[in-house]
């Protein structure tokens, strides 16, 4: 057996392809997300409907459409460090612009039925955009980022972060549902606005047809969530987002601009909670002011906890299992349901502090390096752990 010097694995080292794997291991990545979201839209539908839970369909819609809003939240809480209670405001902010979209979908000259029951004859002038499927699309994502950024800029420019942005996104959100919830002749205040009943190109949003469709595009747009936000926290840009979560003082002393990084990331986290909410809108039939509740931002955040910070995956994974577990502990114990809900957070907080994914990384596959033989990760510096030099005296002058 021939026993390389530390050279020849300097070598060996330099010569990795690494562009290479690095290429691969994106096309390995593309390809699953691919075949698990395929599998998502085809397969699971045709499953559930086989055992008789057809209707667990509309409620995996409907949570993957909070995952959109819990991507967003894992991208400034569990990337930069910005902890959102207010996120509930851009979810509601998308969901009112779609629904007007679709309240407007009436013969020429009717208005909304709420208009007729609270005396207005004519239509407000911010609601006439919204004859506009185009701009409404835009509203969707523009409006809730809008209001983000002008709010985030506001905040960040004066370098409150910490438990005070917590806060001023928690107060500015309690300001929105205070005037949503008194707005009775322009947005229907307390009611919302339904959509079930509403057409859509010809075709009832309620109906079955529209929502395998929604369903659909929900997939498809999770998965332009987790690619958008995956690119955004790779290479350069991703590294400077984890160092404004590290040590922001640093980077600012860097040569960098900490506000405009943090504004960015905060509007489109913003953005794809307001996609979250046009899709959850749909296919829940109705949007109010409850969803700007202060639980409901909380409940955000306990998802992407659960699935494990600063993982994307996690954030999927938490949003759909933590409301799945919240559906079925409500069927069957509808009286002491929320004690679990507690438990849940409580031991994620105590026992996995990194989540679901970060217990997968840090443990489990540890554990299972063991059971096949394999030698564990070191918890030390990774330098230490891949130079050349330190593996070829722990292989040879051990003993």
């Amino acid at each position: 057996m021939t026993i390389k010097t530390p050279t020849e694995l300097s070598v060996d080292q330099a010569d990795r392809p690494l562009p290479q794997l690095k290429s691969k291991s994106l096309w390995l990545e593309i390809a699953l997300v691919m075949t698990i979201a395929l599998g998502v839209i085809f397969v699971i539908p045709l499953l559930l409907s086989t055992i008789g839970q057809s209707f667990r369909v509309n409620m995996l819609g409907r949570f993957m459409a909070l995952a959109i809003a819990a991507l967003g939240i894992d991208l400034i809480w569990g990337y930069t460090g910005m902890l959102s209670l207010g996120h509930g405001l851009f979810f509601s902010l998308g969901g009112y612009a779609f629904a007007m979209f679709l309240s407007l979908q009436l013969p020429e000259g009717e208005l909304p039925e709420f208009f007729v029951q609270y005396g207005v004859t004519e239509l407000p002038w911010f609601w006439q955009p919204f004859h506009s499927f185009g701009f409404t699309m835009a509203a969707v994502i523009l409006v809730p980022a809008l209001v983000a950024g002008l709010l985030g800029y506001l905040v960040f420019r004066n370098r409150i972060r910490g438990v005070y942005f917590s806060i001023l996104t928690q107060a500015t959100l309690i300001v929105f549902v205070n005037f949503f919830n008194s707005q009775q002749k322009l947005i229907n205040g307390t009611n919302g606005l339904k959509t079930d009943t509403a057409k859509l190109f010809g075709v009832y949003a309620g109906s079955d047809q529209a929502q395998a469709i929604f369903y659909a595009l929900t997939v498809v747009f999770v998965v332009l969530a987790y690619a958008l936000c995956r690119w955004l926290t790779s290479g350069r840009l991703g590294k400077l987002l984890i160092a404004l979560r590290d040590d922001e003082s640093r980077v600012r002393f860097s040569g960098y601009n900490p506000t405009a990084f943090k504004v960015l990331v905060f509007a489109v986290s913003a953005g794809l909670a307001g996609i979250g909410g046009a899709l959850y809108t749909v296919q829940s039939g109705i949007i109010s002011p409850k969803t700007m509740d202060i639980a409901f931002s909380i409940d955000m955040v306990i998802w992407v906890a659960v699935g494990g910070r600063a993982s994307l995956v996690g954030a999927i994974l938490g949003a759909i299992a933590v409301n799945f577990a919240k559906s079925f502990l409500s069927e069957e114990f509808p009286e002491i349901w929320l004690f679990f809900q507690g438990g849940l957070f409580l031991t994620v907080v105590t026992v996995w502090p990194g989540g679901f994914i970060g217990w997968l990384r840090s443990q489990a596959l540890d554990n299972l390096k063991s059971l096949t033989g394999h030698r564990r990760r070191l918890m030390t510096y990774p330098k230490l752990v891949e130079d050349p030099e330190i593996d070829y005296e722990r292989q040879n002058f051990r003993k």
